[in-house]
């Protein structure tokens, strides 16, 4: 075939500028490229909430759909008290929250781009310090005022976390997980299937639970 030519028909032809076709080395670049590009976005954009926090501990972000946010504002319905966000994100879960009238409503966020994003969607609805978002490590936030958690995290995490509740929240707080459940506690009610299904806990029943099984493993 001379250059210049169409290829056969459902030939697959990668053109650059100008529409002339791309070499092998041309391809390489651009992947290359492409790959800078999303290693700029990762270290911009992600990163600086994960620098101080040991590697176990740390949470990729993911925002939560529109249907795991209903269930599990669903499972906080007609509660109240103070609500937070362990590892709130842009921020949708806290402003979810505040319009269903549990307040104080609190995100805790190292990343300051999503903390920028919560920021700026809190204005954009009107709730502009009527919500809080804090650059806190959710590690390090004592919890003990806390009666609604709400934690959308990695399965990782979720055993470490669970001290940390056990330690910190009243015996009249519920969590409500998205995504994993607590592996070692027993729900108290579940909503949603598959990705959308959401976990509810009450600290009361959790506490009485490991409390009978220490019991029961002395004798």
């Amino acid at each position: 075939m001379e250059p210049g030519e169409p290829g056969e028909p459902g030939e697959a032809a990668w053109r650059g500028a100008g529409g002339r076709p791309m070499g092998g080395r041309s391809l390489l670049e651009l992947a290359v490229a492409t790959g800078v590009a999303a290693w700029a976005t990762w270290a911009v954009l992600l990163m600086p909430g994960f620098r101080r926090v040991p590697l176990r501990l740390q949470v990729p972000y993911q925002p939560s759909g529109p249907q795991q946010a209903a269930n599990a504002l669903a499972l906080l319905r007609g509660r109240s008290g103070k609500t937070v966000d362990l590892g709130s994100g842009d921020g949708r879960l806290v402003l979810e929250a505040y319009k269903q009238g549990l307040r104080p409503a609190v995100g805790y966020e190292l990343n300051p781009w999503l903390l920028c994003l919560s920021h700026y969607r809190a204005w954009k609805a009107g709730y502009h310090g009527k919500v809080s978002f804090l650059k806190k490590d959710l590690w390090k936030v004592n919890l003990s005022d806390c009666h609604n958690v709400i934690v959308f995290l990695a399965p990782s995490v979720k055993p470490p976390l669970a001290t940390k509740l056990l330690a910190e929240l009243p015996d009249e707080a519920r969590v409500v997980a998205g995504r994993f459940p607590f592996p070692s506690w027993t729900p108290t009610s579940t909503l949603g299937q598959g990705l959308e299904q959401v976990w509810a806990y009450d600290m009361k029943e959790v506490r009485r639970a490991a409390q009978s099984s220490a019991e029961g493993s002395r004798v």
